[in-house]
């Protein structure tokens, strides 16, 4: 016999969740339903997760195969999205909006400056550097865009995989795992006392 893959304790919730649809399949359901004390419910309940690592060596190809692309994934996740790419990427996201700010502020301060001292040349020129760092900000919004959507999109890829992979050691753990344990102990009987 193949020694079980033992669950990691992140993977204990996904176990659970598996568990709980599993006791919510018609079948199952409806041998619990005999039973009005919920004593059957408990001790399937208490035996899938005393038995989680014999339960999931069912579908421990799938399990491996989604350990092994967390893993890689966790490897290859920088610890920033820009990290290795220079600084031109945080660059073109950060402008837009350190631009936005400061002629926001500037804009404000030239028009308060103007109405306490109307015939003053600081008022006017805050205010056209304010216009100046919005036409900036508005100029460089597209290029924080791209750079935003250059980031996540390898990201993204690879959540797409890591959650499909997920997804197939779910069902591999319902189908061949969870239903064939319940099944098998919904009709055995409690052990006395």
């Amino acid at each position: 016999m193949v020694a079980p893959l033992p669950l990691r304790p992140e993977d204990r919730p996904d176990f659970e969740a598996v568990l709980r649809l599993a006791l919510d399949t018609p079948d199952i359901r409806s041998a619990l339903r005999s039973d009005p004390t919920g004593r059957t419910a408990r001790r399937l309940r208490a035996g899938a997760l005393a038995h989680a690592d014999e339960i999931a060596a069912a579908a421990r190809h799938e399990y491996r195969g989604y350990l092994a692309l967390r893993a890689a994934a966790r490897r290859q996740a920088p610890p920033h999205p820009w990290a290795g790419a220079g600084p031109l990427p945080a660059l073109a996201v950060l402008t837009p909006s350190i631009a936005g700010a400061s002629a926001a502020a500037l804009l404000l301060l030239g028009q308060v400056l103007r109405l306490t001292v109307p015939d003053g040349p600081t008022a006017a020129s805050l205010i056209t550097a304010g216009w100046v760092l919005g036409l900036i900000a508005a100029l460089s919004a597209p290029a924080a865009l791209v750079a935003a959507l250059r980031g996540r999109g390898a990201s993204a890829a690879t959540a797409a995989r890591l959650e499909e992979a997920r997804l197939t050691w779910h069902r591999a753990l319902l189908s061949h795992g969870m239903l064939p344990h319940l099944r098998r102990y919904t009709h055995a009987e409690p052990p006395a006392g």
